[in-house]
């Protein structure tokens, strides 16, 4: 009997231990999905271009104690050593304290006080004036409605920037810039919107705002939930329009990108998705073949 007792004691704590690795092992997943930034690696061929530039890309920080650090960020930034930096949005949430919009402009800031020209539009949540003047004064571009031609290793690239957080019936953004088709135009939004994107038809359109979708499927089933329709589960299963998660959409002459970002708002659920900066490498046609 005792020797019962003894056997069914070492089962127990046999079970316990197991749980416990289990719950750390799964632990650490989550840890790894939400809190630990990847660097993702695209190219741009395009004949806009005589010489290859290196653009980064960041998004949708959603600064919050025990979340990514502006730190962090500007780490794996200057470990790809980019031409420039291309920053779209929602660094901040919104209701955020003074102190938490402080941080998350230091974010920004800090990159271009590393000597990386830094492109700025705004998302939903970041659009408080005292946020927007401390990039200004931290030597951030601002683009918000505005467009800019720049060189970039001996490129010209007009750079065009909106921080709609809605689109009416009637947008157009024919009615506020002009693609230059004697450089290489990009726009930077940071809520995608296809169509319209697609029929002002700048070479390359750079988003944000989906968070990849959160939660994405092995095998590349996509996203959990669609990012633009809460009530549609497991859409690229059940549906046949196009899912904007994450990643590239094609159009006539040219091509939107969607980042997945960096935050874990409103909950660190992230799966299969883990935060990123993008690194892309825009080539000339030579080097893309």
């Amino acid at each position: 009997m005792e020797e019962k007792k003894k056997e069914q004691k070492k089962k127990l704590r046999f079970r316990w231990w197991n749980l416990c690795y289990i719950f750390a092992g799964l632990v650490v997943i989550w840890w790894f999905n939400n809190y630990t930034i990847r660097i993702n690696k695209n190219a741009y061929v395009t004949d806009k271009v005589s010489t290859r530039f290196r653009i980064a890309v960041i998004s949708d920080l959603h600064v919050h104690e025990g979340g990514i650090s502006g730190d962090k960020v500007l780490e794996k930034i200057s470990g790809a050593d980019p031409d420039m930096v291309f920053v779209l949005g929602d660094m901040y949430t919104t209701g955020s304290t003074q102190d938490v919009i402080d941080i998350a402009a230091k974010a920004v800031t800090d990159i271009a006080a590393e000597g990386y020209p830094t492109y700025f539009v705004s998302g939903e949540h970041d659009t408080e004036k005292y946020y927007i003047d401390k990039l200004e004064a931290g030597g951030v571009n601002v683009m918000n409605y505005r467009d800019e031609v720049v060189e970039v290793k001996g490129n010209k690239v007009q750079i065009i920037g909106i921080d709609n957080a809605y689109y009416s019936d009637t947008f157009n953004l024919r009615n506020e810039f002009s693609a230059n088709a004697d450089c290489l135009s990009i726009l930077l939004a940071h809520i995608q919107n296809y169509p319209k994107f697609a029929d002002f038809g700048t070479d390359l359109t750079i988003c944000a705002d989906t968070h990849g979708g959160m939660f994405q499927l092995p095998f590349g089933l996509g996203p959990l939930v669609d990012p633009y329709n809460k009530d549609q589960w497991f859409p690229k299963l059940t549906t046949e329009n196009t899912v904007f998660d994450k990643g590239w959409f094609q159009y006539p002459g040219g091509a939107m990108f969607i980042t997945s970002g960096l935050g874990d708002s409103p909950y660190p659920v992230r799966f299969n998705n883990r935060p990123e900066v993008v690194v892309l490498d825009i080539l000339p046609e030579k080097e893309g073949k």
